[in-house]
């Protein structure tokens, strides 16, 4: 009888197992948000405490507007709890009173949501610096990451803010997540940096826009992008790997809220075009095949339960965008050598 009751438990095991391994296979869809604007000024004459009260109220009220979508990973502007309107000397003794107030109001909806939440803001450094960074904080409303902008501006630099050195790129539960502040999006070699990890999606906490530049990372990085500007006549937007908005606010609304997926994979057309016809002919509306035009790659991505984008393009041997560029950066070479 115990041998028959052990066998239970080890094929229920086994079932479980297995049932988890396929699950984790599935079309991996998450939730993202991003918010675009920022605390205009705060009221000084009740000293600066009430100000640090205004910027977390104000806060407050902007979270709760994507809180009912009950998003994995929200992102905010730069330094979005920098009141506008202050002089340098009323800024440190904001900063001065702020301390951990608004990391710590961030943190509990984190919490309370069970969402990542990414925002800039200045902030003091374990070596005694200021730097402008983006702060990342997991589910459980602990930091899960800090980036420091690689490039600040010279009169950023001027005022003391420290430039950042590295390029991480943070382990979240449902993938992986770079940050990129405002003018960092002017340099190509923090994006290839990036681009040789190859995160799931680019946050990016700004001022500006950044115009072509955001589709430019997307496809150099070959991620998701999620842009979140302080300012309201600027669009925060998210974008897929082929550089594409498929998420923005308006004019009637500061933020949006879309669901990615990111099991997804770029693929050149050039040799793949038949393959392509017999995977969308085997799988149907299992996976899709995006086709920005006039680019030559197409993004495909797999909405099937099981099966897996990859798995996918390996069954009908199509190239990867990265690996047909690679071969033919080889075949190139060895032309030169031949002749």
């Amino acid at each position: 009888m115990n041998r028959i009751r052990c066998f239970e438990y080890w094929f229920i095991a086994i079932f479980i197992i297995g049932f988890v391994a396929n699950d984790a296979k599935a079309a991996n869809y998450v939730t993202v948000a991003t918010i675009g604007n920022r605390l205009t000024e705060v009221d000084q004459s009740q000293g600066m405490q009430k100000g640090v009260e205004q910027v977390i109220g104000f806060w407050q009220a902007k979270l709760e507007q994507v809180l009912p979508d009950k998003p994995d990973l929200i992102v905010l502007p730069e330094l979005c709890d920098r009141p506008a309107g202050l002089t340098k000397e009323k800024l440190d003794e904001y900063y001065g009173v702020r301390k951990k107030q608004v990391l710590d109001f961030f943190a509990s909806v984190a919490k309370e949501n069970h969402c990542y939440i990414i925002f800039g803001t200045k902030w003091e450094a374990e070596d005694g610096v200021w730097r402008n960074s983006s702060i990342l904080l997991d589910r459980k409303g602990k930091v899960a990451g800090v980036y420091h902008k690689n490039f600040p501006t010279i009169w950023e630099i001027e005022s003391g803010i420290v430039p950042g050195k590295e390029a991480t790129v943070f382990e979240c539960d449902f993938g992986t997540v770079a940050c990129a502040i405002c003018y960092d999006l002017n340099f190509t070699e923090l994006c290839e940096s990036y681009a040789a990890q190859k995160p799931d999606i680019l946050a990016f906490s700004s001022m500006y826009h950044g115009g072509l530049m955001q589709e430019y990372w997307a496809y150099q990085c070959r991620s998701f992008f999620v842009g979140a500007t302080g300012f309201r006549d600027v669009p925060s937007e998210i974008r897929n790997p082929l550089g594409e908005v498929v998420g923005s606010n308006t004019n009637y609304f500061d933020f949006t809220v879309a669901t990615i997926n990111l099991d997804c994979k770029l693929v050149h057309l050039d040799y793949n075009m038949d393959k392509l016809t017999k995977l969308k002919e085997k799988y149907g509306s299992k996976v899709i095949i995006t086709d920005p035009g006039r680019l030559g790659s197409v993004l495909v991505s797999s909405e099937h339960e099981n099966i897996s984008a990859e798995e996918m393009i390996k069954e009908f041997g199509i190239e990867l965008l990265d690996d047909y560029f690679e071969r033919s950066r080889v075949f190139r070479e060895q032309r030169f050598i031949n002749n």
